[in-house]
């Protein structure tokens, strides 16, 4: 039986491909179109789960959306007479869910068909029930507690549920207009970080702050009995004048969402182009420290109806890593898995696993171990790239060698690391997910002080207050971390022991702690085997290990792995089995 699972029309685009109950690939449209976040109908993420799983559209059983239109459609309706939106905002939401209603005369058109061929039944899965089944039917847990928290789909924002088995029964949600997402959006575009997505800045800055504005961020944000919370609305507009969104064949964009009381309450805004101030940096970690608040709020709340050991994470909020990485001390929860699209993108495996597992009753007869869903490509095709870019790398004065054996490259490109050089690494299926994980990764020296500012400056071009993360070798992780955990997916933030913090200044954020990845060889033998080789030259089992772009998306082909390579001051590239080098001069 074959499901599409598809996330369209809405950020972080996607799609991926569930062969009898088993996911056989995975990818966001953004890795296509080389625009971050990409949102419209992922129709070459689709061709490229179809052609990897060998299928022609007109063989799928079942499509899955992970959106549904009518869901809470009597809160929506109540909300909209109450409110009075304006037309013209009606009309754009109305436009989005008639799109999401039936995609597959849409697909049939983009994939040059003949209308009525693709036969299969649209299955639209509520948002964040397809959220919870995209961390719960494909982790290693038999039973889980199981949250969802993002900013909004379907009119709610946060979701929990019981899982036992192949099947979760949701609980009571909360519903729009309030939201956690929401506030960290809020508090992002207010401290002058107004592209989507970029919550994630806001939490690497938090590092460098107090929570000195703890006691306002409470009047936006306020906890309420049964693990709620609710948003004190006269600091946003979303619920009165609604917010632009545009989710359509492009970059997805949010208008503004604060109002004006914002900046009596907290001083004005920052601007995109003013430097970042220590006022900035508290405000950051009095906003990390409120959404922590409200988070654990909740979680203790779950726990306590559904005692379970056990916590399954999703919703673009499960991407908050410092938050992931107080679980443990903050809740009595004691395992956690987070799938590495927790996000949007991730609701494609979601709504393709909630089919198969809740709706047609399968059982579950997959786990998800490793992230690497994404495009491959052999030798030849590399070899051909090389060949027709030679002009080009001959100018650069690089040079090409062919290393067959895969010991050997490790070697060689350990040893380039710990001289310093900066290398791409490029190697077997994309990382499914916005983490980079030892496939298309940049990859340098732990132990150089430098080597953030290098990084920042020279290569990826971003703020200087961002840190870098760790990949480690997963048995040395109690020498050199505080928790002893698997973090496959990057996905949580634990603190570095304090004995080691100086020998690896790189990877170690300014309050100590370190966004590490854990690598075994089951999931990565390559990557393992190349962390292994530095450790055996220096004595340090872990690599500093960042996402291969410069101000874009994931490098998904050996092109853009070359492009990236030759515009930018990387020294190294291992593309497969190529070690591409500039000669010095």
């Amino acid at each position: 039986m074959n499901i599409l699972g598809v996330n369209a029309y809405h950020g972080d685009s996607a799609a991926c491909l569930v062969k009898d109950g088993k996911l056989i690939a995975a990818v966001e449209e953004e890795r296509f179109k080389r625009a971050k976040h990409w949102a419209g109908l992922p129709l070459e993420s689709i061709r490229y789960c179809l052609k990897n799983a060998g299928l022609k559209p007109e063989q799928l059983d079942h499509i899955a959306v992970n959106r549904n239109p009518d869901a809470n459609i009597l809160k929506k309706a109540l909300f909209a007479f109450s409110k009075k939106p304006s037309l013209t905002l009606v009309q754009d939401r109305l436009k989005n869910s008639f799109k999401i209603r039936d995609i597959r005369p849409l697909l049939e058109d983009g994939l040059l068909l003949e209308r009525g061929k693709i036969k299969a039944p649209l299955h639209a899965v509520e948002h964040h029930r397809a959220h919870l089944a995209s961390a719960y039917f494909v982790s290693p847990f038999e039973s889980a507690s199981i949250v969802s928290v993002d900013g909004f789909g379907d009119f709610v924002s946060t979701l929990w549920a019981e899982g036992h088995a192949n099947a979760f029964e949701p609980r009571e949600p909360v519903y729009f207009p309030h939201s956690l997402g929401l506030f960290y959006l809020m508090i992002t575009q207010f401290l002058g970080f107004p592209e989507y997505g970029d919550e994630y800045k806001v939490m690497g800055l938090s590092a460098y702050g107090e929570p000195v504005y703890l006691d306002k961020m409470r009047k936006i944000v306020k906890l309420k009995p049964q693990g709620k919370f609710e948003l004190d609305l006269d600091y946003f507009l979303h619920h009165s004048e609604g917010v632009s969104m545009i989710w359509e064949s492009g970059k997805p964009e949010i208008g503004k969402v604060y109002a004006n009381r914002l900046i009596d309450l907290l001083g004005p805004a920052r601007i995109s182009s003013e430097p970042v101030t220590e006022r900035h940096k508290n405000l950051a970690a009095s906003a990390q420290a409120m959404y922590e608040e409200a988070f654990f709020h909740l979680l203790n709340e779950v726990h306590a109806e559904a005692p379970n050991p056990n916590l399954c994470l999703a919703g673009g909020c499960a991407m908050n890593s410092v938050a992931n990485g107080k679980i443990y001390q903050r809740t009595p929860f004691k395992r956690l898995f987070i799938q590495p699209a927790a996000g949007d993108a991730g609701g494609a495996v979601g709504a393709a696993f909630y089919v198969w597992n809740q709706e047609l009753e399968k059982p579950r007869v997959f786990r998800m171990t490793h992230a690497y869903w994404g495009p491959e490509f052999n030798d030849k095709e590399i070899s051909t790239e090389l060949g027709v870019r030679s002009p080009e790398l001959k100018k650069e004065n690089c040079e090409v060698q062919k290393i067959e054996d895969p010991t050997e490259l490790c070697v060689k490109t350990a040893q380039a690391i710990a001289e310093g050089k900066v290398i791409g690494w490029f190697q077997g299926r994309m990382e499914w997910g916005p983490r980079a994980l030892g496939n298309r990764s940049i990859l340098c020296d732990p132990r150089r002080p430098d080597m953030k500012e290098l990084l920042n400056l020279k290569i990826k071009r971003r703020e200087s207050f961002r840190p870098f993360a760790p990949s480690i070798l997963r048995e040395k992780v109690s020498e050199w971390f505080e928790t002893d955990d698997d973090v496959p997916f990057m996905l949580q933030v634990y603190q570095v022991r304090e004995p080691k913090r100086k020998q690896i200044p790189a990877v170690t954020h300014v309050n100590g702690s370190g966004r590490l990845q854990t690598v075994t060889e089951s999931e990565n033998s390559l990557y393992r085997r190349l962390i292994f080789e530095f450790d055996r030259l220096t004595g340090v089992p872990l690599l500093l290990n960042t996402s291969f772009n410069e101000n874009e998306p994931v490098v998904c082909k050996p092109g853009e792995a070359l492009n990236c390579f030759l515009r930018t001051r990387m020294d190294v590239l291992v593309l497969g089995p190529y070690f591409i080098f500039r000669k010095s001069t």
